[in-house]
């Protein structure tokens, strides 16, 4: 496949990354990843890949990274006729991020949408009054909180120029125009996924 448009997208939980990949996503016409869906549909088909992932997290543990990528190439690949992909809450750290790109494609731009914790904690506190979600109460938000921020600092600077930090605690659409100045600027067809 040549020429996609790979887009990484971090922030912390309640940055707002959802909405924005949902807009993203309707105006290019690029295929949303989002590992924690691809391991869940995988998981779901019964696949030895699936079994094995399963494996692991009733363990609790996290899933390899080598058990991730190939998730991520098995959707390119099955997607080829997509304008990008938009990958969302990948990489979770910094050797995903270079064993992506050394396995698979380089990425064109990172999106990090950037929020204070106590505005996240809100977004997240409030979510978790109708969502139902077990992750969403204080102590865990904090863990989850302080864990981004870990691992999302060598990320913004090992990869520099391609970061785009984009302020997210304003209204969705204004925070879009940001994000559309930013990707329409991107050279379009300037690398080959491997196979």
């Amino acid at each position: 496949m040549a020429n996609p448009v790979i887009i990484f997208v971090i922030g912390g939980p309640g940055s707002g990354k959802g909405t924005q990949c949902e807009k993203i996503c309707k105006k290019y016409g690029f295929t949303h990843l989002s590992t924690g869906d691809l391991l869940r549909e995988e998981v779901a088909s019964g696949s030895d890949l699936g079994q094995s992932c399963n494996e692991v997290m009733k363990k609790g543990k996290l899933v390899s990274n080598e058990q991730v990528l190939a998730l991520l190439k098995k959707a390119i690949h099955n997607n080829s006729r997509t304008n990008g992909f938009l990958i969302d809450g990948f990489p979770r750290q910094l050797d995903q991020a270079i064993a992506f790109e050394k396995e698979v494609s380089p990425c064109n731009i990172i999106l990090f949408f950037r929020c204070s914790d106590d505005v996240m904690i809100k977004r997240l506190m409030n979510r978790g009054l109708t969502s139902g979600r077990v992750d969403d109460n204080e102590e865990t938000i904090k863990h989850r909180l302080d864990t981004f921020h870990d691992n999302s600092v060598p990320i913004v600077e090992h990869f520099g120029e391609k970061v785009v930090s984009i302020w997210a605690e304003r209204e969705p659409n204004v925070i879009f125009n940001d994000v559309v100045r930013a990707l329409d600027t991107l050279p379009k067809g300037s690398k080959e996924v491997k196979k």
